[in-house]
């Protein structure tokens, strides 16, 4: 794929990806103005993590980067009708996998309920809640899960678009759940979860009449004995678990957040949020770009082109994610409080929320280059090397949770509350959750790391030349925008105190002059948009 081309995608994936972000935002917005954080909100992002976990799982991880190399190839070397037949089999088997899957989901709730909410057995109210949205949002799985599929197979064919735009639907459906259909319910959060499982249906309505444009909306036929299918299937079980570690730490993460203060599911799944924009403009965006171009460089062996566009993809990707980065660190405080001080969030909301951005920004340059990275194992068919990876990977981050959230326990828990005993003092002292943030940053870095090890020693992967400079100028640009913000920061108001007109005038003083100050530092340095060409 010539660089125009790449880049036209990039570009046609973030900017309805932005759409995208935007809204989830506003939706997140809806839910803490009408819910705040509380019980029942934790209760709704336990429930809405586990379905989004496998969303995030088959729509941006494991069935995209084991479908898109074997659909390209076919696409590639042989007829149509052998593509249309492809559709219909994965389409039939996976449907047929998953109905099997959402149904199991469906009968043992409670027992998904307690695994991945354990500290809910001292709360049997919240518990029951869980169950109940549980049960509403688990078969979000199944049509997401074929809403992937076509995206698959519409990005294949260089539309990136419409899968990017796809996402919009479940904002809308939140955001029209929170302000309209909760006032309406005896419960009102269960609102959410009917948003949800509404949300995945019309997502994949969505998708179909542009399937239909490309020929490749076919009756859905189990194909387990396929040679296609099981070809897919052979990928997609080890990628299963390699292209997924942030999120399967995101879910170990909550298991343990379950038996923190009150809040802390809420808290945590913010931060999340703050990240996706930039994660999905970048990481989700260029992996899922460059991977058809990655898969074609590979069938025609072409090694100096596989090379310059993954050095391609790892420049642009560190070009966003370490300005963001330090953006989202030192502005934690005020962006929270600007887009989620409202109603029923509070300004000690604020602050713990901030604590959670804080902490799990600073991996988000490691989760965008693991992005970018695993596509260039998957292309070529390699699905050990990452799952190697992400053991290493889930392990330092469970040992790293335990080790940092020990260290803040001896830190901030007061004497009196540890004389209630570990389980209980962790209940009350609020703040704690930020470990989990940062071991997952420091998990997702040594995930990279090895990643990016083990590629160098294939030889398939060389740098290009200009690196060392590449990376000199993003650093004193970065700092350049650091200074710009911390100065500003100190003639700041408290912005948990002050209303919400004057939050959002010091916020776009602060991103827009970040930004500003960040661009013409690299100008003034010498980068040129030539630079970012793939050679």
């Amino acid at each position: 794929m010539s660089s125009p081309r790449m880049l036209r995608g990039l570009l046609s994936f973030s900017s309805m990806t932005m759409v995208s972000r935007v809204l989830g935002l506003a939706r997140d917005m809806a839910i803490n103005s009408a819910f705040g954080a509380s019980a029942a909100t934790d209760a709704f992002w336990v429930a809405f993590r586990v379905p989004n976990f496998l969303r995030r799982l088959f729509a941006e991880g494991s069935f995209s980067t084991a479908f898109v190399p074997v659909f390209t190839e076919v696409k590639e070397t042989r007829p149509h009708a052998d593509l249309r037949e492809l559709m219909s089999r994965v389409s039939g088997t996976l449907g047929g996998v998953l109905l099997v899957v959402t149904a199991l989901g469906l009968i043992f709730t409670p027992q998904v309920a307690m695994l991945f909410n354990p500290g809910s057995l001292r709360d049997p109210d919240k518990l029951q809640l869980i169950i109940e949205m549980l049960r509403l949002t688990f078969p979000f799985v199944l049509f997401v899960s074929l809403t992937a599929l076509a995206g698959g197979a519409l990005n294949s064919f260089h539309r990136f678009a419409l899968p990017a735009l796809t996402p919009v639907i479940l904002n809308l459906c939140m955001i029209a759940g929170a302000l309209w259909l909760a006032p309406l319910l005896e419960v009102p959060i269960l609102a959410m979860g009917w948003a949800v499982l509404a949300a995945g249906i019309l997502q994949l309505l969505f998708q179909l009449p542009a399937l239909r444009g490309i020929d490749l909306l076919a009756l859905p036929r189990w194909g387990w004995r396929h040679a296609d299918v099981r070809k897919v299937m052979r990928l997609m079980v080890p990628t299963l678990f390699g292209s997924s570690v942030a999120q399967i730490n995101l879910l170990l993460d909550t298991v343990i957040a379950s038996f923190l203060f009150v809040g802390s599911q809420t808290w945590l799944s913010q931060a999340d949020r703050f990240l996706e924009l930039p994660l999905g403009l970048i990481g989700v965006a260029l992996g899922t770009v460059i991977l058809p171009a990655l898969t074609r460089h590979h069938v025609r062996s072409d090694g100096a082109a596989f090379s310059g566009a993954l050095d391609w993809g790892l420049r642009t990707t560190l070009l966003i994610a370490a300005p963001a980065t330090l953006g989202l660190m030192l502005l934690a405080e005020p962006l929270v409080a600007t887009l989620f001080q409202h109603g029923r969030f509070t300004d000690f909301d604020t602050r713990m929320a901030a604590l959670s951005v804080f902490g799990l920004s600073f991996g988000l340059p490691a989760f965008a280059l693991v992005k970018v990275l695993l596509p260039a194992f998957y292309s070529r068919q390699d699905t050990r090397t990452p799952v190697r990876a992400g053991i290493a990977a889930l392990v330092a981050n469970m040992v790293l949770n335990i080790a940092i959230l020990a260290l803040l326990y001896w830190l901030m828990v007061p004497a009196e509350a540890k004389a209630l005993g570990v389980w209980e003092a962790l209940a009350r002292t609020p703040g704690l959750h930020l470990a989990l943030g940062i071991a997952s940053a420091l998990a997702s870095y040594i995930n990279v790391g090895l990643l990016a090890w083990w590629l160098r020693r294939t030889g398939l992967y060389q740098r290009s030349p200009g690196w060392g400079a590449y990376l000199l100028r993003l650093l004193l640009a970065c700092a350049a925008m650091s200074a710009a913000l911390l100065v500003v920061l100190h003639w700041a108001p408290d912005f948990t105190r002050i209303a919400l007109w004057p939050r959002i005038g010091w916020l776009a003083l602060l991103v827009g002059g970040g930004g500003a100050v960040y661009a013409v530092a690299l100008l003034g340095l010498g980068l040129r948009l030539r630079h970012l060409r793939e050679p």
